[in-house]
């Protein structure tokens, strides 16, 4: 891809993301995007063939940033701290993940699938080597603790950002970490 298409396709990104933050997706127009990203109408249809196209490049773009963030954890606090810090850094995006992601079905309930169970398999790494050094509590299966953290992570950033934003990333990263390090204690 040249980077004027990715320059473009950023543009539409963040124009979207902006939008969707102050309106939300429904209802949100092509020419909505297009005037606030600054191009002409068929720039949308050209790089994506429709805003539902834009909005599924757009969620597979986010979540490949945030997988890609996640990755480089090696303890499960980095992990953590990485989410945060991404949905800290995109809150609109966490807010339209949230909202699509319990949609159902949704419009993109294929594409978040197969979204949604990246992230989980990079948490469950986490969670399977919790499980694997006997830290996990008898009875909690790594995967379900996976996707109760993905949840968790997801709640507590929207939270944070609209009803706590004085609160620091460090406040919000501890107050998670001390409900994980009750899950990786031995009953």
């Amino acid at each position: 891809m040249s980077p004027r298409t990715q320059a473009t396709k950023q543009k539409l990104f963040d124009a979207t993301l902006r939008l969707a933050g102050s309106k939300g997706m429904v209802g949100l127009t092509v020419d909505e995007i297009a005037a606030e990203a600054g191009v002409a109408k068929g720039t949308v249809y050209y790089n994506f063939g429709s805003k539902d196209g834009l909005i599924d490049a757009l969620l597979r773009y986010g979540v490949d940033l945030l997988a890609d963030r996640l990755r480089r954890a090696d303890e499960v606090e980095e992990l953590v701290g990485a989410a945060l810090s991404y949905f800290g850094d995109y809150p609109a995006f966490a807010q339209l993940l949230v909202s699509e992601l319990w949609r159902t079905p949704g419009q993109w309930h294929e594409t978040l699938t197969l979204l949604r169970d990246d992230i989980i398999s990079i948490i469950k790494e986490h969670m399977q080597r919790l499980t694997d050094e006997g830290r996990m509590p008898d009875g909690v299966l790594a995967g379900t603790a996976s996707a109760a953290l993905f949840g968790t992570l997801l709640v507590v950033a929207l939270d944070w950002q609209v009803f706590q934003p004085q609160r620091t990333h460090e406040e919000v990263r501890d107050s998670v970490m001390l409900l994980v390090r009750g899950l990786g204690k031995k009953s």
